[in-house]
């Protein structure tokens, strides 16, 4: 094993020419996923304004609008660059690996690689659960408050604004994507020794109301979003438990393998 990181071994200022050029590349596929998303920015904003759409589809007078003179551009720059994050994370990912897997050992490598793998899964899981199941939900509870012209009274209309709106979603699909690696971190921390299954199914009860709590920090003031990621979230420490107690299995019959 000694062998194995010796040949990974380099200078000091190898080193940094290396972070350096594994910047450039991580970099210039950024900036080339941002021009490619930008020229479809029109279908991505679309897309995101779709379950909207939908839930004011029944308005003929339905629209979106903008105050400020500059938000329409800023929000297609935006959504563009959040998708372009997305698209070009394979090859920011594997330069973090090519840069960091030479001064792993063989069987660091073989354990670092399915993290990694699974983190983009899960943060699209997460996004996939905020835009087609709680975004309908909560859109239709929030436009209910819309009311008609009464006597004595003015119609209340939605107006949404885009740059609001797109922030908004975009912040939720941000917030339900990285709570959903919850496994991952967890399942990183037993590895190393921080936490233990044990340790978790003991802090159970606690967790579930930190679940709920930094659901209705990061979710609008309504039941229907808080639950939704708040649930999820509870069902992934679950999971995380099952994970770290595999980890440990593991690690005990390798310990036993070597005689420790």
């Amino acid at each position: 094993m000694t062998d194995e990181l010796e040949h990974g071994r380099m200078p000091l200022i190898e080193h940094l020419i290396e972070l350096r050029r594994r910047l450039i590349i991580s970099l210039v596929g950024l900036v080339a996923a941002w021009a490619a998303c930008y020229y479809f920015g029109r279908e991505l904003v679309d897309f995101m304004v779709a379950p909207l759409a939908a839930e004011l589809g029944n308005q003929p007078d339905a629209k979106l609008v903008y105050v400020n003179l500059i938000g329409a551009f800023m929000t297609r720059v935006k959504v563009s660059f959040w998708a372009a994050c997305f698209v070009s994370f394979p090859i920011i990912a594997s330069q973090v690996w090519l840069f960091v897997a030479p001064g792993l050992y063989k069987n660091e490598r073989g354990a670092f690689l399915p993290y990694l793998v699974a983190t983009p899964v899960l943060f699209f899981l997460g996004g996939a659960l905020a835009y087609y199941v709680i975004f309908p939900a909560a859109f239709h509870f929030f436009l209910s408050f819309e009311e008609g012209k009464r006597e004595g009274a003015l119609p209340i209309t939605a107006l949404p604004d885009i740059v609001n709106y797109l922030d908004l979603s975009l912040t939720l699909i941000f917030a339900f994507g990285l709570a959903f690696q919850m496994p991952v971190a967890l399942t990183l921390l037993a590895r190393v020794g921080l936490v233990s299954s044990a340790f978790l199914a003991k802090q159970r009860r606690y967790a579930i109301v930190l679940n709920f709590a930094a659901a209705a920090l990061v979710t609008p003031p309504d039941a229907i979003s808080m639950t939704g990621l708040a649930l999820p979230l509870c069902l992934l420490y679950e999971i995380s438990i099952w994970s770290c107690r595999v980890v440990e299995r593991r690690r005990a019959q390798r310990e036993a393998a070597l005689g420790i």
